[in-house]
């Protein structure tokens, strides 16, 4: 189990060699190398800092190298290559294998980051690093990508530091300004001008843009009207007593949030922002939804089947459709544990999300 310190989080050995796609005994070799410098509990245990971890996997060091390549260090191994034929992403054969994994973890900044001022304002944000890994996956360099729900621009800071293009709609003003500023603080000045961030309702301006035009659509649409149950433990503690939002707008009609039934909810969000957005991808190109099942109230809500439901097979203007590729669970180990129906019943913490993954085909 994950632990965390200062907002950082500290995972086990075994966890560490998943994070990396490696095994147990290539982690132990990297201890022994100074590559990896494990923290220990009071206990004496080792636990692993998953920013360390991230900057090993930017770095792409490699341990499994080829006997005759470390007998030799002096001589620089060749860097592998893409395929010709890959016409998807910028990905070699080994870096693209352990992208198709059906999981991965949550990477984030840490809350007490400097770059994560921004990102914590908003009621719900992603964590730009996950998005960026799937921008990287399913675009190649220069390529356009679209959000739909662009919130405070974690999809446009993916792009930008990936070197893609983000059209990034957000309905709200204050969300929408700091999005095109956390692109000027933490990307660098200038940087939010080579992208297009438009503010208004999604359901009209999506109506402007062109149909097939976009190489790929990522967003995280609002789980309903859950962040408007003022009642949950972890938004009193966690955001009322530090001022901060905990919903998306104050009773504004356009807000998908603000829509009280959820059947209703899901047909707006499919039929007047998803399919919209679909059809402004290119054909063969793909969708990624972010999302969590939740409660409501007594009631557990599979959000992320129900969407599956209504969008496998949905058609796409006349010539085309959406087909579910796979899931993608996102975990979330820094959560932390809330002692929910103890000592009565059983209540989950939710600790991952769902990424839900489709391609538009000809039908």
């Amino acid at each position: 189990m994950a632990t965390e310190s200062n907002g950082i989080s500290l995972i086990r050995i075994g966890e560490a060699a998943e994070y990396l796609g490696v095994s147990k005994s290539t982690v132990y070799r990297m201890v022994e190398q100074g590559i990896l410098t494990p923290s220990k509990t009071p206990g004496g245990q080792r636990r692993f800092n998953t920013e360390e971890l991230d900057d090993y996997l930017k770095r792409s060091v490699s341990l499994e190298a080829p006997a005759s390549q470390s007998s030799r260090p002096e001589k620089e191994a060749e860097a592998p290559k893409v395929d010709p034929r890959n016409q998807l992403n910028d990905l070699t054969g080994r870096e693209w294998m352990p992208a198709t994994k059906s999981y991965m973890f949550q990477r984030g900044l840490g809350a007490n980051h400097p770059d994560a001022a921004i990102e914590r304002q908003h009621p719900a944000p992603y964590s730009f690093q996950d998005i960026q890994t799937l921008v990287e996956f399913f675009t190649k360099k220069g390529m356009t990508v679209l959000d739909p729900f662009g919130g405070v621009g974690s999809t446009a800071k993916a792009c930008a530091l990936s070197g893609r293009k983000c059209i990034s709609i957000e309905l709200q003003q204050k969300w929408h300004e700091l999005a095109i500023q956390r692109l000027e603080t933490e990307v660098g000045e200038g940087a939010s001008k080579a992208h297009c961030f438009l503010q208004g309702d999604s359901r009209e301006i999506l109506k402007t843009l062109t149909n097939d035009s976009v190489d790929f659509v990522v967003t995280s649409p609002p789980y309903w009207s859950i962040l408007n149950k003022k009642a949950d433990h972890k938004v009193k503690v966690g955001r009322i007593a530090q001022n901060l939002a905990t919903n998306y707008s104050d009773d504004d009609p356009h807000d998908l949030a603000s829509i009280r039934d959820y059947g209703e909810f899901n047909d707006s969000l499919v039929n007047e922002f998803i399919v919209p957005a679909a059809e402004c991808l290119k054909t063969s190109k793909y969708l990624c939804l972010v999302v969590s099942d939740f409660r409501d109230k007594s009631k557990f809500v599979s959000f992320h089947s129900d969407l599956i439901q209504l969008l496998d097979g949905k058609e796409i203007g006349e010539n085309s459709k959406l087909t579910l590729q796979g899931t993608k669970i996102l975990l979330q180990n820094h959560k932390s544990l809330l002692p929910y129906g103890y000592p009565f019943a059983y209540v989950e913490n939710i600790h991952h999300q769902y990424i839900l993954i489709f391609r538009k085909v000809k039908k």
